[in-house]
């Protein structure tokens, strides 16, 4: 069955949304109104306290982690390089950095909630708290919240989207008839399908945060005063004067950029003082395992080849917010507060505490899916991963409803013929 069809699953089968707005008998989309109506009251309730709590949580759990690695690793390079000791020292460092960044995107999802307003009832609050915890992530607080919310108020967006905007073809240099000619269409072709899909999730996890930051990698194609960039334009979350930030933001941005300048200038110094490997080893792994999970987290909430992005003749709000996809995540659903498993809830009302969203993610569910509106996606994250990688590639146009194409579908530029597996 085609994109949004209705037939249930099996195994084997790729999950796919149950919502295709080209459907004749796509139902009718309710208000947000209608959908926060379902949902108990209470749910959206800020507590200081309990949010908190979680704070001081995943500090200890930090903590801990430190304290553990602490007490049975060295800095030190062991020598010879080719011995068990080395194989233990690099594998207990590499154990180090996963389940340190795995904790410390706890602390960046709380920051992120601060930017939200989800914290407590208190801004000033929530933005002390999300400045600290981002900036020491080497994230630019303000700027980030700016640009986080219209990734809000435009999802799903291809015009004014913001992350993830998905490639037109001609992007992804295929011609108007498909021919390849150059860029990732020609990159593909030369290394295969495979090592395509591998290049795209080590440029999405290691490289691709960033990227997005200095304003080189899926930031959307309009300033903030709706305006089409220029070619080669680019606008980062750095500078103050980006056409990304309106000119009353600008003071808070330059703090953002400052904060991270004051983070880089402490660890050179951290550098100079114990040396570039302990550093390395403290805090660079951990946090590129950090932003290896933000990202993908982004990446897998609103992608998938069944979940349409929109051209600004037909989106709506509630149609990017419905385009939302939740996932289960095991273990790490606890060290991330239920960011990806409960990211519809999060999408339709940001402003909600996140430890409230199981209860509105049951309330959303029992509404939206007997609809046909409510994306759950049962594979697990790592192939689910692996798919989007393979087939989330390029759209035919900035208008319309669109659908992720995969470039394993367009024929090789030398024989004509399909990549086969």
């Amino acid at each position: 069955m085609g994109k949004g069809g209705q037939a249930p699953q099996s195994k084997a089968t790729p999950w796919v949304s149950p919502y295709n707005p080209l459907s004749k008998s796509a139902p009718a989309l309710p208000s947000k109104g209608e959908i926060k109506a379902v949902i108990p009251k209470e749910c959206f309730e800020r507590s200081y306290l309990h949010s908190m709590y979680f704070v001081l949580r995943d500090t200890a759990m930090a903590a801990a982690c430190v304290y553990v690695a602490h007490r049975t690793l060295s800095t030190d390079l062991p020598s010879p390089l080719l011995s068990v000791d080395a194989l233990t020292w690099v594998v207990g460092w590499n154990v180090y950095a996963f389940w340190m960044g795995c904790i410390l995107t706890g602390h960046w999802v709380l920051a992120h909630e601060c930017g939200h307003g989800a914290f407590s009832p208190s801004q000033t609050f929530n933005d002390f708290w999300g400045f600290i915890m981002h900036q020491a992530l080497l994230v630019p607080y303000f700027a980030w919240q700016y640009t986080h919310a219209k990734h809000h108020r435009r999802t799903n967006n291809i015009m004014d989207g913001e992350s993830h905007v998905p490639n037109v073809k001609n992007e992804m240099g295929l011609g108007e008839n498909m021919e390849r000619q150059g860029g990732y269409a020609a990159l593909h072709e030369a290394i295969g399908d495979g090592p395509f899909a591998m290049f795209q999730i080590f440029a999405h996890l290691v490289i691709g945060w960033p990227l997005y930051l200095m304003g080189l990698a899926s930031t959307g194609r309009l300033g903030h005063d709706g305006k089409e960039l220029g070619e080669g334009e680019i606008i980062d979350h750095y500078r103050p004067w980006s056409k990304m930030f309106p000119t009353k933001l600008r003071v808070k941005i330059a703090i953002s950029t400052l904060g991270v300048f004051a983070a880089w200038y402490g660890i050179f110094e951290a550098s100079r003082t114990y040396g570039f490997l302990p550093v390395m080893l403290w805090y660079i792994g951990p946090l590129l395992w950090n932003q290896a999970w933000l990202v993908l987290y982004t990446w897998l909430q609103h992608n998938d080849p069944s979940v349409p992005h929109y051209g600004s003749d037909q989106w709506t709000w509630v149609k990017g917010a419905l385009s939302t996809i939740d996932r289960p995540y095991g273990i790490f659903d606890f060290f991330h507060h239920k960011i990806g498993s409960t990211h519809v809830a999060h999408h339709l009302f940001h402003e909600m505490p996140f430890y409230k969203a199981d209860v509105a993610t049951a309330a959303i569910k029992a509404y939206l899916e007997p609809k046909g509106l409510y994306n759950y996606d049962p594979t697990p994250w790592y192939l689910a991963m692996w798919r989007i990688a393979r087939t989330c590639h390029y759209i035919d146009d900035f208008e319309g409803v669109q659908y992720y194409k995969s470039l394993e579908d367009v024929p090789l530029s030398k024989n004509g013929s399909k990549k086969v597996d």
